[in-house]
């Protein structure tokens, strides 16, 4: 499901909720091209690592498990940076994903 976040200035972001195929697929690279150096460093270093010591195997593996998480940790560090979701259907797919919380 694809939402979009806003800030305050106005700029829009459209990310997408859920398993990630581009990670899965292409690894570090959609990072990169997010602008999200921090996280594609680190899973350059962990896959690097990973498939260092099991013939490349390893490497395929923490490419699975990133896939699971990264666009929830891409989500959370654009919310720290100041983005909004941008209407109620945005922060209702966040809610129901655990990556905001419920406001009672």
């Amino acid at each position: 499901m694809n939402i979009t976040l806003m800030n305050d200035a106005g700029l829009t972001k459209h990310v997408k909720v859920g398993f990630s195929w581009t990670t899965f697929f292409f690894g570090f690279f959609p990072a990169l091209f997010r602008g999200d150096l921090k996280w594609a460093a680190i899973m350059f270093i962990i896959s690097l690592a990973a498939g260092s010591f099991t013939f490349g195997i390893g490497s395929g593996v923490t490419g699975i498990v990133f896939s699971f998480i990264y666009n929830k940790i891409y989500i959370k560090e654009l919310i720290e940076k100041g983005y909004k979701p941008a209407d109620e259907n945005a922060r209702r797919v966040l809610e129901q994903n655990q990556i905001l919380s419920v406001v009672a």
